[in-house]
């Protein structure tokens, strides 16, 4: 639908720009949503501009819908990463069983629907998962793909929503930015906020009172009497800042807030340069990220998914669109610790 000038002064939020098509007498709703689960219009020039209105922002809120096990696993320190979508475009979405395409991990519907929601700290971290960023996404054989399969259009599969899709970068890991929350939808429509996420403990604390227990109870390992949990898991991914010529571990609370990680709130100095860090390699000619590593073997995450490339790594998918493998260090190349950099 087309948003006018009037419309964006009744309360959007600047930081999540609504999704916006310039319907007609011969173009109405339904053959937009039509056009975007057929994969006909990939490279339909409307259909691009209609999507490309649904833009990311720094401090645009992002949700992940997850399951319970993927709920535990952030608890014990899983950063953001694959499949997610701009929390304006999936609000409107309340019961539990109104999720069941947005999962990624292709677990069947269930009475509760887990989600994690964080604020992103740059546009640069996202992307369209269809050509040009990922033109092998869709390709992918049904036997070798978990969860709904990825039409290429830039939208979600579904016989009646409008939803438009993203992935971080490269299918990458990204910091946890500050005050990221683990939530659940549950029958009636009601949203429960469980956890909040505090960087400098590097932990999650508990916010769901005791009407929530049995809700915390479907988290595998998870204790409802915990009124903290710390993520025991090492980060793949980190932000670095600068002061002058020293680095520091940093933090982001987008979308303005960019400091020096500290206990201590007056030691929390803002930060004058920032930047992503993890580690890429190539490993069989195939460019990955290398998640976790020992002295003899390292995990590895595909950055542009693609069937010959699958077939030659004989990596395996996980979640919708990630796909991992272990190899022996040895056999990685150009292994090195890259810096992106964001625009402060």
């Amino acid at each position: 639908m087309t948003v006018t000038g009037e419309d964006s002064e009744l309360g959007y939020d600047p930081l999540d720009p609504p999704l916006m098509a310039p319907l007609r007498r011969d173009l109405s709703w339904q053959q937009v949503q039509l056009m975007s689960q057929s994969v006909s219009y990939r490279e339909d020039p409307g259909l691009r501009r209609i999507r490309a209105t649904a833009a990311i922002r720094r401090g645009t809120r992002m949700t992940k819908i997850l399951s319970a096990t993927q709920v535990a696993g952030h608890l014990g320190g899983w950063l953001p990463y694959g499949f997610c979508y701009r929390a304006c475009d999936i609000e409107h979405l309340r019961e539990p069983d109104q999720f069941g395409l947005l999962r990624t991990d292709g677990t069947a519907d269930s009475d509760v629907t887990f989600a994690l929601r964080w604020r992103a700290t740059d546009p640069i971290d996202y992307e369209v998962p269809a050509s040009p960023a990922q033109p092998g996404l869709t390709a992918l054989p049904a036997h070798s793909r978990i969860g709904a399969m990825v039409l290429g259009t830039g939208f979600g599969p579904s016989t009646d929503e409008l939803i438009p899709e993203f992935i971080t970068t490269g299918f990458a890991d990204l910091p946890i930015p500050a005050n990221a929350q683990l939530l659940a939808h549950v029958p009636g429509g009601e949203e429960v906020i469980l956890y909040t996420y505090q960087p400098e403990q590097n932990g999650w604390l508990r916010l769901a009172g005791p009407r929530w227990r049995g809700l915390l109870g479907e988290i595998p390992g998870a204790s409802p009497d915990r009124e903290y949990v710390p993520c025991t898991g090492a980060a793949s991914a980190r932000l670095v800042g600068r002061i002058d010529d020293k680095e520091y571990e940093a933090v982001a609370d987008p979308p303005g807030e960019f400091r020096v990680r500290a206990l201590t709130r007056a030691a929390r100095y803002p930060v004058q340069t920032l930047s992503r860090r993890a580690e890429q390699a190539l490993w069989r000619g195939t460019p990955v990220w290398v998640l976790q590593r020992d002295e003899t073997w390292a995990r590895l995450r595909l950055i542009k998914p693609e069937a010959d490339v699958i077939n030659a790594t004989g990596a395996r998918c996980y979640e919708r669109g990630v796909y991992e493998a272990w190899a022996p260090v040895d056999e990685l190349a150009d292994h090195h610790i890259a810096d992106i950099a964001y625009q402060l």
